[in-house]
């Protein structure tokens, strides 16, 4: 029984299959190689595709799409209730915080989650493979954005076990990506390739060394939730506002003149693609009234410009982290139909070389192609065109630990390759601590307070010492499927702890991810304040622990006076108090602290 590969996207899907030694798109009912994520519920039937699509602006209040990025988010996530102010269909807030979506079914109310509708896609492009190779197939590989987390991911093998489907693995669109061109070019060169996959809902950036079927991933930059339908919706407003000006009606209430408005706003879209200007026509939109609009391609890439701007700051940001310049990609490969657009072609020509830009490869099939192939490698349904192949990835944010109770020690940097293990030795940040309390994050930020906490563990019943004095081994690995180990030893004692993440388990979501590394250039000069701060606060934390010491030592009690003594002591206190009541305070305000209590040592002999 063959696998199939499904690319599950926003707003198109595509099955593949390797058969006879080829990877095959297979179409759909219509005909067509890629299928609308449509599902529309009449009172007498559901439709999926291009059917629904079809009769979307007739219907609706009943025709789903875009549930991808419903799917393993929360209602109240801010993309989530971003978008349900875009959708004519409703959604409601489910009884463990998971957005529902409402429709009229055979004169019936039904309530969805997304992973429903996205069975029902799966099961559609599933019967389409079964048509296509005449017998019953259930082992699939899908396709997901490198950027979804373990809720993402886990809901789309749920929406893929309601459809029937037996999720062989779930791979990141990219490395699909990546597949396809690895079956694509004509030579077994090594290769560094950046995959710029801009999608309906997604949009992701992978750049990848390739040679003879082996995938070496550098690093990944993106957002889920940034693609073509965030392009249709500028268009949407614009026009929206352009006939409240012209007619002083507001449709934005109004889910059939939104509706239709959109629809041809896409479509307009599309026409750009070849064309320097198209009409948006919709007769009756609102109240009898007709509109006719145009717009240029001019025009669109005016109101999309943050956007586009948007995607090559990543692709920047991402040659950065790869420690590459533009000139060192041999090969620029377009995935997802939004790379049609002119103006991000011409912005990718203007980075890269134009003869960089691989035009060869279908951007609307390339992610399935690839997840066909993989399906075929893992069911060892491998020929001379389709080889064996390896893949290797990275972890997409730093890792580490806290230390002094607030700042992140770093252990595995951002974009490292798996699998890693990275060692550490920290110690206690106090005099005769019994018990160290491990606290595990992730994130680009200096304080921990700022990033996200992955887990902990706690080691105890250690011997009273000194500040500094235990160690322990800290050991940070992650192995080829994401899967983080922490540990920590104490020679001393014996004493081991350990946990296990699996990657996305208790990870953050998408959103959070981009806000964190947005938050992270944004705030770049507030972050470099804290930690000059910080450094200074551990200096003079430090300096009070070594007066103290220093002070109670029998050998000032000899060589110094008593109320000299004292006098020192109390104001090591002082500015213990101070350092307290003052946690924000700035670096020259601690430094002339640490200057008084320094200056007064030196007065009376001391250190």
């Amino acid at each position: 029984m063959p696998a199939i590969g499904i690319d599950l996207g926003t707003t198109f899907s595509c099955v593949a299959v390797v058969k006879n030694g080829q990877v095959e798109v297979m179409q759909n009912d219509r005909g067509n190689r890629i299928t609308p994520s449509y599902v529309a519920f009449t009172e007498t039937e559901q439709l999926v595709g291009d059917a629904a699509k079809d009769g979307a602006t007739n219907n609706f209040k009943n025709t789903v799409f875009q549930s991808k990025r419903l799917m393993g988010r929360a209602y109240d996530d801010t993309n989530v209730q971003s978008d349900i102010a875009t959708f004519p269909f409703e959604v409601i807030k489910g009884s463990d915080d998971k957005p529902i979506i409402k429709v009229t079914h055979r004169n019936a109310t039904r309530e969805l989650c997304p992973e429903e509708i996205g069975s029902m896609v799966l099961r559609s492009l599933q019967e389409t493979a079964q048509a296509f190779l005449g017998e019953k197939i259930r082992d699939v590989v899908i396709t997901v954005p490198h950027y979804f987390n373990d809720a993402q991911r886990t809901a789309t093998k749920d929406a893929a076990t309601i459809a029937d489907l037996n999720v062989l693995r779930l791979i990141n669109e990219p490395t699909a990506a990546a597949i396809a061109y690895g079956l694509d070019k004509a030579n077994n060169d090594l290769k560094t390739i950046l995959i710029f996959d801009l999608g309906g809902g997604t949009f992701d950036v992978t750049i990848a060394k390739v040679k003879d079927r082996n995938i070496d991933v550098l690093a990944t930059g993106g957002d889920t939730h940034l693609g073509g339908e965030d392009f249709d919706n500028r268009m949407v407003e614009h026009f929206a506002r352009e006939f409240l000006k012209k007619e002083g009606i507001s449709i934005y209430k109004n889910p059939r003149a939104m509706s239709r408005l959109r629809k041809a706003c896409e479509h307009s879209k599309r026409i750009l693609s070849s064309a320097t200007q198209e009409n948006v026509i919709v007769d009756a939109l609102c109240d009898g009234i007709d509109f006719k609009g145009v717009i240029t391609r001019a025009k669109f890439d005016d109101l999309n410009s943050d956007l586009f701007d948007q995607t090559i700051d990543t692709v920047e940001k991402t040659l950065n982290e790869a420690g590459l310049k533009a000139d060192e990609i041999d090969d620029v490969v377009l995935v997802g139909g939004s790379t049609r657009i002119i103006r991000i072609r011409e912005m990718l020509g203007e980075l890269f070389e134009d003869n960089k830009i691989r035009k060869t490869i279908n951007p609307d099939e390339a992610v399935a192609y690839g997840a066909a192939a993989f399906a075929a490698n893992l069911t060892n349904d491998v020929t001379n065109e389709i080889e064996q192949f390896t893949i290797s990835d990275v972890t997409p944010l730093s890792l580490g630990f806290e230390v002094r109770g607030r700042d992140m020690c770093t252990v595995i940097k951002r974009n490292s390759k798996i699998p890693i293990t990275n060692h550490s030795s920290p110690t206690t940040a106090f005099d005769n601590q019994t018990s160290v309390h491990f606290k595990i994050f992730e994130g680009e930020r200096p304080a921990t307070k700022d990033n996200h906490l992955l887990g902990s563990f706690v080691i105890d019943e250690l011997p009273p010492q000194p500040k500094g004095v235990p160690t322990f081994d800290t050991k940070f690995h992650i192995d080829s499927n994401g899967i983080l180990t922490v540990s920590a030893y104490h020679a001393d004692t014996g004493q081991q702890k350990e946990i296990t993440i699996a990657y996305g388990k208790e990870r953050l979501s998408t959103t959070r991810i981009k806000r964190m590394q947005t938050a992270a250039e944004m705030f770049k000069k507030a972050d470099d304040e804290y930690r000059a701060q910080s450094e200074a606060r551990n200096k003079l934390e430090d300096f009070v622990y070594t007066v103290k010491k220093s002070g109670n030592s029998r050998t000032a009690k000899q060589t110094i006076l008593e109320s000299d003594r004292q006098t020192i002591l109390k104001k090591c206190h002082e500015t213990e108090k101070w350092l307290e009541y003052h946690s924000a305070a700035e670096k020259n305000e601690i430094e002339c602290e640490h200057k008084k209590l320094k200056d007064l040592c030196s007065k009376y002999s001391l250190l």
